[in-house]
């Protein structure tokens, strides 16, 4: 796509993209490569390297070597089980369990065939080790190559860590009260503060101390996200093992998983071998994919992140004590004691922390203010939420409930826990504002917090705020996202007030985009620099778009349907200050079907790790070099209209890049041929 950053002027550009070729490979500019590190299968402690890498983080122990903390954040059904048995020599009973499946589903909880039920635990298994976070020891050689140099702390915590080695994860805050009271509404797994494993770890953070936190995001594919009012869970009856073609979910209901136990921030020091997590309840339970630390000398600890589901809110943790050296260990401890809160943004630029509390009283968002007009309350007495659209119900819950107490049931402190455990649909009586797909958090140096939202449309969970996400023309909703700052109010971490605006928007350069679409994970590096990577769906991958109008219904063809005109997931890099500040300069685009995640930079900033996510995701292993030839209808950066011939390859090869060869999730380091910094 034409964007202005190319410099190529108006009238050349029909011709230079009336043709492209989308190669299957990590494209860098002249000058740059990449080594991988490790792909799916790597032998990692006791076990191997996971599927779907996310966040990843560097923390250097010297100036060329360190531990590499990844997220393994789900599998992609379909392509997981067409190269199982090639990468791993594991042939898994797949067809077997998938006959008898009713539509897909099989309640392993009250299975009573043990041999399917051995089958179905193999399955389960397989994938839930493939999902947690994974700690890997690598250093710089003599040519400047990033590889693994397999410490003594290399390691595994799987989405089945403590189910039969005792490796159970920890955890603390308000929630644990919920997770020991006896004579529970809902479901006990009888395991009291224990938890077995961790899973769908997506977004993540590293602490100035050196530990690392790890977001669990979309846990509701496994495990019940709907709780009781006391916080305790469904049964795991209530999201049933699902096997088809292309889907492998609700292993939770293998285990017996209680539901509450997941969709927390996850703590992990890579640099202690005996360090398997701890869960702090106290940032919330929620669909988790961005976390930024802000740990300032002599002000409390603020930790921020995002619930990625359309209509999720932004919070901001911050903590009861004070930051005393930001690189001591023991700031970890802060965590256990404090207060959530999320934000509501008003339209004049201006913002306030409500804090989900007891006594916070119930002002929901009526469902007139979003895009899509549907908000989720919670439900009483029965537990769970309902869909309400019209504002009539939303003023009628307002009248029958008065604070956030009202909704939970038992001590102070167990209400507080079942708050947390239920933050979204808490947040959601609150009024939070409803936002636009929160996929990233990050910290400038100077205490600014840059948010990717990543796509405004509505959605089954929602929509969001439709006075505040607003396309580059006013229009709501927008699909293609937006990248947002924030400043607290004095610059204060703990403040209760902040100004926010909106540094660049996703969407074509004609229509006043920036020319990306759906920006996801934010690094930034020592000039300000915001680098970003795009997470748009694989289905919209070089979806051809031969009209603007739809052929069948006469209609604009739908934003979200132009998004195939943006082709693979890309990377970028945005000043923040200057002339260019908000343009958005492309830096590399993923191989085939892939998401490019995790961005982090070495401490010289010569390299950036990076992650690519499911390549082969749509198509599997691209077989013989396939490929075809898909028409766009394309736009100038001045809006003219023109004809691009784009030839896509169905399927992956990479990183092995030889024909034929099973597609791998892999994390890479990215640098400069002669060695210097990435931006030098």
């Amino acid at each position: 796509m034409p964007v202005p950053s190319y410099g190529i002027a108006p009238d050349q550009q029909t011709a230079e993209f009336a043709q492209f070729t989308v190669v299957d490979d990590l494209v860098l500019p002249e000058g740059y490569t990449y080594d991988v590190i490790a792909a799916w299968g790597d032998p990692v402690g006791d076990s191997r390297f996971g599927y779907n890498n996310d966040y990843i983080s560097l923390v250097q122990t010297a100036p060329d070597e360190g531990y590499l903390t990844i997220n393994f954040e789900y599998i992609s059904g379909a392509t997981w089980i067409e190269t199982h048995a090639e990468v791993l020599g594991k042939t898994l009973p797949v067809a077997a369990v998938s006959a008898v499946a009713n539509e897909g589903e099989i309640d392993v909880l009250v299975l009573e065939d043990d041999a399917l039920k051995g089958q179905i635990e193999e399955i389960a298994k397989e994938a839930l080790v493939d999902q947690g976070i994974g700690v890997i020891g690598v250093r710089r050689n003599a040519n400047g190559q990033w590889e693994r140099n397999f410490s003594e702390a290399d390691r595994r915590i799987t989405g089945i860590s403590g189910l039969e080695d005792g490796r159970y994860l920890a955890t603390t805050g308000p929630a644990v009260a919920v997770f020991t009271k006896p004579n529970k509404i809902g479901y006990e797994d009888g395991l009291n503060d224990r938890i077995i494993g961790t899973f769908q770890n997506c977004g993540g953070g590293t602490t100035p101390w050196g530990t690392v936190l790890s977001a669990e995001e979309n846990f509701q594919d496994q495990v019940p996200e709907a709780v009781k009012p006391d916080g305790s869970a469904l049964s795991p009856s209530e999201t049933p093992f699902y096997i088809t073609s292309g889907n492998v979910d609700g292993r939770g209901n293998v285990f017996g998983l209680a539901g509450n136990k997941y969709g927390w921030m996850v703590e992990v020091d890579p640099a202690n071998p005996n360090d398997y997590g701890t869960k702090h309840t106290w940032l919330g339970r929620f669909r988790h994919e961005a976390v930024a630390v802000r740990a300032v000398a002599g002000r409390p600890l603020a930790v921020y992140s995002g619930c990625d589901r359309r209509g999720g809110h932004l919070y901001k943790f911050v903590s009861t004590g004070s930051i005393g050296d930001p690189a001591d260990k023991a700031n970890s401890e802060l965590m256990a004691d404090g207060m959530l809160y999320a934000a509501k943004f008003n339209p004049d630029g201006t913002g306030e922390w409500m804090a989900l509390t007891p006594d916070t009283p119930i002002d929901p968002t009526m469902p007139s203010r979003v895009a899509g007009g549907m908000v989720t309350l919670p439900q009483r007495p029965e537990g769970g939420w309902n869909k309400v659209e019209d504002d009539a119900t939303a003023m009628a819950f307002k009248a029958q409930y008065s604070t956030l107490g009202d909704l939970y049931e038992g001590s102070p402190a167990e209400k507080q826990g079942a708050i947390l455990i239920d933050a979204h649909y808490a947040a959601n009586a609150a009024g939070a504002t409803h936002t636009a797909r929160p996929e990233d958090t990050d910290v400038a140096a100077d205490g600014t917090l840059f948010i990717a939202f990543t796509s405004g449309g509505p959605g089954g969970d929602g929509g969001p705020d439709a006075e505040i996400f607003v396309g580059p023309n006013g229009e709501s909703p927008y699909e293609f996202g937006w990248i947002m700052k924030v400043r607290e109010e004095g610059n204060d971490p703990g403040a209760m007030s902040f100004a926010w605006e909106m540094m660049s928007l996703g969407g074509e350069p004609a229509a006043g985009g920036a020319g990306f679409s759906s920006p996801d994970n934010l690094e930034i590096d020592a000039k300000g620099n915001v680098w970003m990577v795009t997470d748009m769906s694989t289905s919209k991958h070089n979806l051809a778009v031969p009209s603007r109008t739809d052929a069948e219904s006469g209609e604009p063809v739908s934003q979200s349907n132009l998004r195939g005109l943006f082709g693979n997931n890309s990377v970028w890099v945005l000043p923040t200050s200057g002339t260019q500040a908000g343009e958005a300069f492309m830096f590399a685009y993923g191989p085939m079907e892939c998401e490019m995640t995790g961005p982090f930079l070495s401490e010289d900033e010569t390299t950036l790790f990076l992650a690519a996510q499911h390549p082969g995701e749509r198509n599997g292993t691209r077989q013989d070099m396939a490929a075809e030839t898909r028409q766009f209808a394309m736009k100038t950066t001045t809006g003219d209209r023109f004809d691009q011939a784009r030839e896509v390859p169905l399927g992956s090869n990479w990183p092995a890049k030889t024909v034929n060869a099973a597609p791998k999730p892999a994390i890479v380091a990215v640098r400069r041929v002669d060695g210097q910094a990435l931006l030098g």
